[in-house]
């Protein structure tokens, strides 16, 4: 890995790590060091918020000196760790990815990698010449029984893959939270939904995929219900002066004041309150005062709440993937994929496989020994495995460790913006031959 090879086995002290951009992916994912202190240690941290890098600051017991407004700060200093967590807002990933890779640092990059095709691959490139590691935020490829699903595929259980089936259940009140009123609402301001939300999705579907190059690629979707014509007879601007709140699922108060009150200052309770700790009156204020206690049909938002993303396969293989928001489950995938031998289906819980030859089911199952402390079960206990990887890969300069690596990445970030480009311009896209180059790269 070039210029980083002194840290070779270098499992008898920690991993020195850099957080930059101290939100809920950033805490999380730093929690990683109180799990396993002889395996990392937090020796820096960037973030605008003064309360967001004095809680980690507290958290890690980190240096007055470490501590910074901004990563520019951090990337002009002589090196001084091994690697780096970007979990920035993801317009704001490009600069400080490609930064700190001509710095020498090893990079958890929170996805999607960046907003724009340009910027992804210049990421790509500039970890690819410095030869630093990189690990995008796929989290779901690191979850145990998604990953199980990959290994039974390979193992030839189904036979050749011939369709795969893939649904993202958003959440009624996590969409409405995150991309009605929150911080990936508005293409402008974030990047379009299926970049923000899915391009894990389309990641794991070019992955079940193997070797096979997409080739075509169709999608449709839309901005459904949150609009100002949906709005009901008599609703008010803000949910806490709303005459008709108590009948509406996607109140401001029964998602977050009526958390608060049951004890649960988690998310998405803490995301509204960025300045302070949460309780009935900083969430009060947090509504009345911010963008969480907007009416959800008076927002700014523009991202699609239904998308559907229908994918050609070299060798005939199809794969059909929705994504929608009004759904009681939040985020639990449901898969199926259908091949020569037999069908899988995965519904979030368990994996069962039917084999056409015997006629029999077969239940799957994988365990997980994700820590379930300092938060780190998110996603499946997919949060704990993925930094996991990325440690050991980092100590033992061992990128093999990494399930989401640059141009399998890169691939997959490709297709999502084939298909949004297919869904703003209403029409097939072929895939470009630029792929064939990244495609030859990856394989």
């Amino acid at each position: 890995m070039g210029q980083n090879s002194s840290q070779g086995c270098r499992m008898s002290s920690p991993v020195r790590v850099i957080v930059v951009g101290a939100g809920c992916r950033g805490e999380n994912y730093s929690q990683f060091a109180s799990v396993h202190p002889k395996r990392m240690k937090v020796v820096a941290v960037a973030d605008p918020r003064k309360f967001a890098r004095t809680k980690l600051k507290k958290q890690h017991k980190i240096d007055d000196e470490n501590i910074f407004e901004d990563w520019q700060s951090v990337a002009e200093r002589e090196k001084f760790a091994d690697a780096v967590l970007i979990c920035t807002p993801d317009r704001l990933h490009k600069d400080p990815a490609v930064a700190f890779a001509k710095k020498g640092y090893h990079i958890l990059l929170e996805k999607p990698m960046a907003t724009t095709s340009e910027d992804c691959t210049m990421i790509v490139e500039a970890c690819t010449q410095s030869g630093v590691i990189l690990s995008v935020g796929h989290v779901l490829r690191y979850d145990p029984l998604i990953h199980k699903i990959k290994e039974l595929i390979d193992a030839g259980v189904i036979g050749d893959v011939i369709h795969i089936q893939h649904l993202e259940p958003v959440g009624f009140y996590h969409f409405a939270h995150s991309y009605v009123r929150g911080n990936w609402r508005n293409e402008t301001e974030s990047s379009f939904a299926l970049l923000a939300k899915s391009c894990h999705d389309i990641d794991l579907i070019h992955h079940w995929a193997g070797a096979r190059r997409c080739v075509k690629v169709s999608s449709f979707g839309a901005v459904s219900h949150f609009q100002r014509k949906s709005k009901p007879a008599g609703a008010g601007d803000h949910c806490l002066d709303c005459s008709v709140e108590r009948d509406c699922p996607y109140s401001a108060c029964k998602i977050y004041l009526d958390r608060v009150k049951q004890g649960h200052t988690g998310w998405p309770v803490s995301v509204i309150c960025p300045n302070s700790i949460p309780d009935i009156e900083s969430v009060t204020e947090a509504l009345r005062t911010g963008p969480y206690g907007r009416c959800v049909y008076e927002c700014d938002n523009d991202v699609c709440s239904n998308q559907v993303v229908n994918m050609e396969f070299e060798g005939g293989l199809t794969a059909a993937f929705s994504m929608v928001a009004f759904t009681e489950e939040i985020c639990q995938r449901k898969t199926t994929i259908y091949g020569s031998k037999g069908e899988l289906s995965y519904n979030g819980h368990e994996i069962r496989v039917f084999d056409f030859l015997t006629q029999r089911s077969t239940q799957h199952t994988a365990s997980s020994d994700a820590c379930r402390n300092f938060g780190m079960s998110g996603h499946g206990g997919a949060d704990y495995h993925i930094m996991d990887a990325f440690i050991s890969a980092v100590a033992n300069n061992d990128p093999s460790l990494i399930r989401s690596g640059p141009e399998e990445t890169l691939m997959s970030h490709l297709l999502v913006f084939e298909a949004e480009r297919s869904r703003v311009e209403s029409r097939v896209v072929n895939c470009g031959d630029s792929w064939q180059s990244y495609s030859a790269t990856q394989h």
